[in-house]
């Protein structure tokens, strides 16, 4: 395993550009405030970005809380990663965290300032410092999951006067670089429909589906709702049965799209005696 770094003080865009350095040095995972991240995933980790104070971020960004070393050190035994990027604010931090995951030695340095110019470092730390926006170097498909009841819109700025300053309200913004080797991702109605469909009947009891019927909220914090009548075999224990299907089709949901699933609602219209 070869470890890689970079480097470069807070806010002058290191996450944005982690995947595209990543890629260019065939890095197959990425260590940055408390994650690992492997193949665009969150594998392991708890990200500093969450905790409530400046100094037990720092704290979870350099692994100083031995559970979660331990759970990235297994993680990272599991995924046999080729190689790791690194992020760091400094040389010494990753040092650091190199030490408390068992990493071997840095074999390259990359910083900041050789693959930013001095324009877009600025952009990004105004960014930083106008809109909270904290980037997470993974798909917003990935994101939700882990950033559930997090994760906000990143404009948090608000004015009381034109020529007033700006304040910013609410939690820190995360969100995922700008650019994505996925693009923007958009999942229709009628796909998470077939989902709702396949799930529903890997159950036996239940002999089909129909009328599947996804309703969106349009806010990321409410979820869909879904229905659907399902046709179920006579002699079942129809409560328990649709109990267990609202659960699997909203664990499925959820765990395939990033999508939070407010609420499913199955109608048994009929029974079947085959």
């Amino acid at each position: 395993m070869e470890v890689i770094a970079l480097v470069g003080p807070s806010g002058t865009g290191k996450s944005h550009r982690a995947l595209i350095v990543a890629h260019e040095h065939n890095a197959d995972a990425i260590i940055d405030d408390g994650l690992l991240i492997k193949d665009s995933k969150i594998i392991a980790g708890f990200s500093a970005k969450k905790e409530p104070s400046k100094l037990k971020a720092v704290k979870r960004a350099i692994f100083m809380d031995e559970e979660h070393v331990q759970a990235v050190k297994s993680a990272i035994k599991t995924v046999t990663p080729e190689r790791i990027l690194v992020l760091g604010t400094s040389i010494n931090m990753v040092e650091k965290i190199i030490d408390a995951l068992d990493l071997p030695a840095l074999s390259k340095i990359i910083r900041i300032e050789d693959i930013a110019t001095p324009t877009e470092i600025t952009r990004a730390k105004e960014s930083r410092i106008r809109e909270g926006k904290h980037i997470i170097p993974v798909p917003t498909i990935e994101l939700k999951p882990h950033f559930s009841g997090y994760l906000i819109d990143p404009l948090q700025i608000f004015f009381k006067k034109p020529q007033a300053k700006y304040r910013k309200i609410g939690e820190k913004s995360i969100v995922r670089p700008t650019f994505s080797y996925y693009g923007k991702l958009f999942i229709s109605d009628a796909a998470i429909a077939v989902i709702v469909d396949y799930v529903a009947t890997t159950d036996m009891q239940i002999t089909r589906t129909s009328q599947v019927n996804i309703k969106n909220s349009h806010d990321r914090e409410k979820g869909i709702s879904i229905t659907l009548d399902v046709t179920i075999r006579y002699g079942s224990m129809i409560r328990e049965v649709v109990s267990q299907a609202q659960q699997r089709i909203k664990t499925m949901v959820e765990y395939m799209t990033g999508m939070i699933v407010r609420d499913v609602n199955i109608d048994v219209k009929r029974l079947s005696l085959d």
